[in-house]
């Protein structure tokens, strides 16, 4: 066997479909124990079913598209570093 024959488990289309439908599990296990759970609301909106899930995804996009943004203004030329 060479070493670029080497397969990792994620190469099998079966494995990637058990860790897929697992997070799907798990993000729905997540927001069904909302109805469990009893948050000590704050505001009002923070007491609603499934706010902090959609607050965390809204701010994980948010940082992603500032991210963007941001390497707009920090990116070098690819020759940046090079000897002249």
């Amino acid at each position: 066997m060479n070493a670029d024959d080497k397969r990792y488990w994620l190469d099998d289309p079966r494995n990637v479909t058990t860790v897929y439908r697992g997070l799907w599990a798990f993000g729905i296990a997540l927001l069904l124990l909302d109805f469990v759970v009893h948050r000590h609301a704050e505001a009002d909106f923070d007491g609603v079913f499934g706010f902090y899930g959609v607050y965390g995804f809204v701010a994980c996009v948010a940082l992603v598209l500032a991210a963007k943004l941001l390497r707009r203004g920090v990116m070098r030329p690819e020759d940046y570093y090079d000897d002249r």
